[in-house]
Order: C-alpha cells, then structure tokens, then sequence
C-alpha cells in the first residue's frame, strides 16, 4: 500500500474515493465541447468541466482542477454520474448524491462536492443561455 494511499484513508476518504482520485477518472482536456467553463470555490480550488450533448444528453463529461483529493474524487464522481443522463436528470444530482457515490469523503471536503456541483450547474446554464441564442 502506497504512503498516500495509506494517508488519504486515514483521512477519511472511502476506498472508491480514493480509488477515483488515483485513476484520474474522467480527468483531462476534451477537444470541442458543447460547453466549457472554469469555476472557482471560495476555498480557492478551481473546477473545470467540459461537456459533450446531443439530442440534451450528456454523451461524454471531463474535467480538470487545481485542489486537493477531495476536488479530483468529487469531480470524476459528478462526471461519471451524469454521462448518459439528459440534462434535466443531471442537474437533479446533489452534492449528497456525489458523496454517498463515493461512499464516503472528510467532512471537511463536503465543500469540493459543492464545489464539482456548482461549476456543473454553471456549465449548464451557459450551455442553455448559447443554444437559446442559436435557437433565437
């Protein structure tokens, strides 16, 4: 077992959460986006996600982000969580539903799922906002 493993245990973090944060799951740029936008939380950790939709559905999700463990495991939790759904179904996942996904994260990192949940919510709003200029 690796020392940051061990640490990241001993810190609260459940073994999916860990699990997520190491893999980088859904972590990295995405080449022509549906929409695209960079958030940051008052605890200084900077979010960004990209998003692939068609026909309102999520086809793909990625993201990025300068923070801590707790924003990486939040972030790729959300993004694996909404691939797939439309985005009305997306936008009704909670910060408790990203945390009980991970089974489990400090409670003193309940802000990143806050975090991962808001830039999200913003995302969509600017993607809503540009298709209904184009529709206009």
């Amino acid at each position: 077992m690796s020392d940051l493993r061990r640490l990241l245990e001993k810190s609260g973090y459940s073994n999916k959460a860990i699990e997520y944060y190491l893999k980088k799951v859904n972590v990295g740029h995405m080449e022509n986006p549906s929409v695209h936008l960079a958030y940051t939380g008052p605890c200084g950790d900077t979010v960004e996600v990209y998003l692939k939709i068609e026909l309102n559905v999520i086809r793909d999700a990625k993201f990025q982000a300068i923070g801590c463990a707790g924003s990486f495991s939040s972030g790729s939790a959300l993004m694996e969580m909404v691939k797939g759904k439309t985005l009305e179904e997306a936008e009704k996942i909670t910060e408790e539903d990203i945390i009980n996904f991970l089974e489990g994260i400090p409670k003193e990192k309940i802000h990143c799922a806050c975090l991962a949940k808001r830039t999200f919510q913003r995302a969509i709003k600017k993607y809503m906002k540009s298709k209904n200029k184009a529709d206009a």
